[in-house]
């Protein structure tokens, strides 16, 4: 499960980049400015789609989201395709094997990152040195881009008429295909998973001149295409900035000012870009059973703008902007308006009602509290918040980002304070798996973990020393206490981060010692996670973090080893 949530979040950065393709498609259109070299900008991105996916992906899915893994996954992809073609062999070999590119991007940038994790740190024998470390992941990714080619190039009559018998049994299934796709959408969101579900029905289903998938095919100018995006604006435009409204008419008097603030910026994000998850998140699971009406209504959704024949697309998420920038190219976008309606009432009254009947505590209705301490104002001092909410330094082993949520590995989920996290901001946290957390925070989410890692790689508390020699030198080891936390095998560490030589620097941060390593080829990974019952990360080519809880201590004792 673990593993397939990490596919749902690496899908997010290929995806990241539709929003500006969609913008430049739709502006350069005749109907606009009629510009015809953006317009060729924007189709340029959707028409090389596979390609965007296979380095995404391979980006997402790699440690330290590293360069090398998309340029791995370009090499796979390049492979594939044209070694596809050849196989192949037929007149319009290119063409067909264009149809399935989107496949073989994701399958090239899944196994392009596999790769890089597994063979970033190799070591070649001293005549093919050179060649070692990330510098081998693209060599070894374009082998697998010839398996890839071999398997899509026979395999293509397989793929096109598997592609086709799902798009064929998702148009047949009708109303009722369209209405569990919408529930488990949100269903789903829960896990992440709904990035997998929606990139199937965005990318994948159906065919208009070349282009896959019910997104690239709306903006080819596919006049069926846009059901797979319709159901979205009723819900995220209308249903849930009301049901905003109903927790806000619902709060206490005397705290209606304050949660005003929080429900208001929940519902102007919903209702201009789409993003919802805060909104979700807020009564997820204080009300279960008004999610799972939520997830109804959206299914309904689904069906209704169908059967109205309302079709509508986006290249972000179903908000303001989306609707307004691709009205043009919608069939019947002002039907949105009265289903619209028809869903803020639905929505105000249901969430209303609940909310009374049951007495939930949503934003403004919920125990009071004692305010958090003031920190000073700053990106610092939020990530300093979170990272103290989350347990500390020494329990942070991976920090990630998706839309809305921080993607956590976590030495020990026990230490995390959900009371310290709600009063940052957050709306909720997941459980992932046995040491991760999802911790949903909106749109933000990949700034605050931007600001977690920056807080991480700085040395805590003094300034860096002038030169290595100062750097290296041995320091008297504090007197441990008898329930200090054991050290490991010093030079074990050592021999893991490729000996005394590959050494440059110590430093000491909140729960981690910072290595500055000369090589990172030379870094065995492995071996020293094992060593450290916290783990180690590897924060650049030149920065390996080793986590543990007196990370003073531990620095002291691998620089006596060092001498």
């Amino acid at each position: 499960m673990d593993q397939v949530q990490r596919l749902g979040r690496a899908l997010m950065l290929p995806i990241a980049v539709l929003p500006v393709a969609g913008l430049l498609l739709r502006l350069g259109q005749p109907d606009l400015f009629d510009i015809a070299f953006v317009a060729a900008a924007g189709g340029a991105i959707f028409d090389q789609l596979g390609m965007l996916f296979a380095i995404g992906i391979a980006v997402g899915l790699a440690r330290e989201n590293h360069g090398a893994a998309g340029l791995a996954g370009f090499v796979a992809f390049v492979v594939a395709t044209k070694g596809a073609e050849a196989v192949l062999h037929v007149p319009e070999a290119a063409k067909q094997i264009h149809d399935v590119s989107v496949p073989i991007g994701i399958f090239a940038g899944v196994v392009s990152g596999w790769l890089y994790n597994r063979y970033q740190g190799v070591k070649l024998p001293d005549y093919l040195a050179f060649f070692s470390g990330r510098r081998f992941v693209p060599i070894v990714a374009g082998v697998a881009g010839l398996a890839l080619a071999i398997v899509f190039g026979l395999g293509y009559p397989a793929v096109a008429k598997g592609m086709n018998a799902l798009s064929t049994a998702v148009v047949q299934s009708g109303s009722v295909g369209l209405f569990v796709y919408g529930v488990l959408n949100r269903v789903l969101i829960v896990t992440g998973l709904h990035h997998i579900l929606n990139n199937l029905a965005w990318f994948i289903v159906g065919d208009f001149q070349g282009a896959t998938g019910d997104l690239n095919r709306f903006f080819k100018g596919d006049p069926s295409a846009g059901v797979f995006m319709s159901r979205f604006f009723p819900v995220m435009m209308f249903g849930l900035p009301a049901a905003c409204l109903a927790m806000y008419r619902s709060a206490l008097p005397e705290r209606r000012r304050a949660a005003g603030g929080l429900l208001f910026s929940m519902a102007l994000t919903s209702f201009l870009t789409g993003v919802t998850e805060p909104i979700e998140f807020a009564f997820m699971f204080l009300a279960p059973a008004l999610y799972v009406l939520h997830a109804v209504l959206t299914g309904a959704a689904m069906v209704i703008m169908a059967a109205i024949g309302c079709h509508l697309g986006f290249g972000f998420s179903a908000g303001l902007f989306d609707y307004a920038l691709n009205f043009g190219k919608a069939t019947h976008p002002l039907y949105l308006l009265p289903v619209g309606a028809i869903y803020f009432v639905v929505y105000y009254f249901a969430f209303r009602w609940a909310i009374v009947r049951f007495n939930l505590a949503t934003p403004g209705r919920a125990p009071e509290e004692a305010a958090a301490a003031a920190g000073p104002a700053g990106d610092a001092s939020r990530a300093e918040g979170f990272i103290d909410a989350l347990g500390g330094a020494a329990n942070l082993v991976e920090v990630e980002a998706c839309t809305t949520r921080l993607r956590l590995v976590l030495a020990d989920r026990g230490k995390v304070d959900a009371r310290k996290l709600s009063a940052l901001g957050s709306r909720g946290a997941i459980d992932v798996g046995a040491s991760g957390m999802q911790v949903v925070v909106g749109p933000i989410a990949d700034q605050v973990a931007s600001e977690i890692r920056a807080v991480l790689s700085v040395p805590g508390g003094r300034p860096a020393p002038s030169d290595s020699a100062s750097r290296l030198a041995p320091r008297a080891s504090p007197s441990p206490s008898p329930s200090a936390p054991p050290l490991p095998d010093a030079h074990a560490l050592v021999d893991a981060l490729g000996g005394a030589s590959n050494v440059a620097g110590i430093d000491v941060a909140a729960g981690r010692v910072l290595v500055t390593v000369r090589e990172r080829d030379r870094v065995n990974v492995k071996p020293l996670r094992a060593l450290l019952e916290r783990g180690a990360a590897v924060a650049s080519k030149s920065s390996v973090h080793l986590l543990h809880p007196d990370s003073q201590r531990l620095a002291s004792h691998l620089r006596a080893a060092l001498g």
